[in-house]
């Protein structure tokens, strides 16, 4: 995706405008716009937090200040397909951490990163809520349970268009 310019005509834009108005365009409300903006646009990109910034009345390094300071807001554009490991106690002692290792070699992509060609983007959740099925892996929405690095490699391969 390239970086977007907000216009006028641009239907994701009027949804954070929306969002914007209800605060008033106040500056409180800046979480929750960056929370519009991701999900209207899939990430936070430099043309639409300068519009932010300017219809909030913030600068420009306090809404960058928020974007990076929290970990659920990306500055970049996320991958065709998502794998989500859980890193939660019971995942991690269950080989969790050996999963997400698995993904990162085979892929050539450190967490939060994605590969370059944009195909998957490999993040962590500190907890999915299903240990019982631990370790638990979210690809594409699709919850894998009871996995092995082999068994997610396996599922990422069908999924996946390219492997590094």
């Amino acid at each position: 995706m390239e970086a977007h310019q907000a216009n006028a005509e641009d239907l994701r834009w009027k949804t954070v405008q929306r969002q914007m108005a209800i605060y008033g365009n106040a500056p409180h409300a800046l979480i929750q716009v960056l929370h519009t903006v991701q999900n209207a646009y899939g990430y936070l990109n430099a043309g639409i937090l300068a519009r932010v910034a300017q219809t909030l009345h913030l600068p420009l390094s306090r809404v960058y200040g928020v974007a990076t300071f929290y970990h659920h807001f990306n500055l970049t554009p996320p991958g065709k397909n998502l794998c989500i490991v859980c890193t939660g106690t019971t995942c991690f002692i269950k080989g969790g951490e050996g999963i997400l290792r698995a993904v990162e070699a085979e892929y050539g992509i450190k967490l939060g990163e994605t590969t370059s060609d944009g195909s998957l983007t490999l993040l962590t959740a500190r907890c999915l809520g299903a240990c019982s099925l631990a370790p638990v892996a979210i690809v594409n929405g699709r919850v894998l349970s009871k996995l092995t690095p082999e068994l997610l490699l396996t599922h990422l391969k069908g999924v996946v268009s390219h492997v590094q």
